[in-house]
């Protein structure tokens, strides 16, 4: 959320956006398109940037250029699966973590995959 301007920021798998809301109205302000399996969405206050992490294995920047405007910058590849974010504002780095897997050979467990061990993966994304 950027709190200075009362914004709200939702990651939408459906629709594959993020949605700014006005936290005080509650209007939708912008939709923006994101990658799929959205898991995390992050506000760097000091650089006005919004973070998506989508599990399809790219990060969605987005720039708050005003409250009321916000604009796709950049989309990085990241790394299949690379969901899980956390943001260390302080030094402006975004931090996400994965792993390799394989299907599930399970029948029941069809839709789930099996992370493979001694592959787990530490990605640090931010600017120099």
């Amino acid at each position: 959320m950027d709190i200075e301007h009362q914004r709200l920021f939702s990651g939408c798998r459906g629709s594959k956006t993020v949605e700014v809301m006005d936290a005080d109205s509650g209007k939708i302000l912008a939709s923006l398109p994101i990658g799929a399996g959205v898991d995390a969405v992050a506000f760097d206050p000091e650089s006005q940037t919004v973070f998506s992490s989508n599990g399809d294995g790219t990060l969605t920047v987005i720039h708050e250029d005003t409250p009321d405007k916000f604009q796709v910058i950049q989309n990085i590849a990241t790394q299949p699966g690379a969901r899980t974010l956390a943001l260390d504002a302080g030094k402006h780095q975004v931090w996400l973590v994965t792993a390799e897997s394989k299907p599930a050979t399970d029948p029941q467990e069809k839709r789930r995959r099996i992370m493979i061990p001694n592959t787990f993966t530490l990605l640090v994304i931010g600017k120099h």
